[in-house]
């Protein structure tokens, strides 16, 4: 039995999950992925790249997600257009077997006009940088209106890019009654000015000390050493 089992998702993601080879849930996966299933609560998460956080709000998410309907119901807002491509990748593995279940990326540097025709595939799920999806708002090409989750990947980097008016606006956009999940590797000023402006009574996540690099990541450092004489 694969220790995912514990979190009941359905068996359509327990085989993507056994494919991909996730045999043991990382820590943020573990405290964060019962939370969302199981509460009402909104989340802010510390957690370092490579510490497995995508899984850890993409899985609950698309196992509480109606792919029946054609309503956009997650908007997730990261830094960059590699961040938003690979996280549209990620969340397409785990729901390779689920019918229907689409999520796409939204980002800048390309056509607006294909992001804009990829909409009509009713997308459960979209993946967006800031800039691009306060375009496609102005241009009234959203319906956010059935929008129950949003998540906030690289909140610091996001902020610390000044992206933080784009990111006010997406939030006045989307329905009031959302939940929010904002993953951040520190919990600097201006993230906390989002938290207390626009999150209610969330729930503190953290599973490593501050500054400290994930597990997983590996560090390799040169010294240079100038020799008389040498070129």
């Amino acid at each position: 039995m694969l220790s995912f089992d514990k979190y009941s998702f359905n068996l359509k993601l327990l085989k993507s999950i056994k494919e991909l080879e996730f045999n043991k849930p990382t820590p943020i996966q573990d405290k964060v992925i019962p939370q969302i299933l199981s509460s009402e609560t909104d989340i802010i998460a510390t957690a370092q790249t490579g510490t497995g956080k995508t899984a850890a709000f993409g899985l609950p998410i698309i196992q509480l997600t109606d792919n029946k309907n054609k309503n956009i119901e997650c908007v997730i807002l990261c830094p960059t257009r590699e961040l938003c491509i690979q996280i549209t990748k990620d969340l397409t593995s785990y729901s390779k077997y689920i019918k229907y279940y689409t999520i796409i990326p939204l980002y800048g540097g390309t056509k607006v006009e294909t992001q804009i025709k990829s909409l009509k595939q009713n997308p459960k799920i979209i993946v967006c940088t800031p800039g691009r999806l306060n375009d496609l708002i102005k241009r009234r090409r959203l319906d956010f209106s059935l929008v129950k989750y949003f998540v906030l990947d690289e909140a610091d980097e996001m902020l610390s890019m000044g992206f933080k008016s784009e990111i006010e606006k997406v939030l006045d956009e989307i329905p009031f009654d959302r939940k929010i999940y904002l993953f951040s590797a520190t919990i600097s000023e201006k993230v906390k000015k989002v938290t207390q402006k626009y999150m209610k009574n969330p729930l503190l996540i953290s599973t490593s000390s501050p500054n400290q690099a994930a597990d997983t990541v590996k560090h390799i450092y040169y010294l240079r050493i100038k020799i008389r004489g040498m070129i």
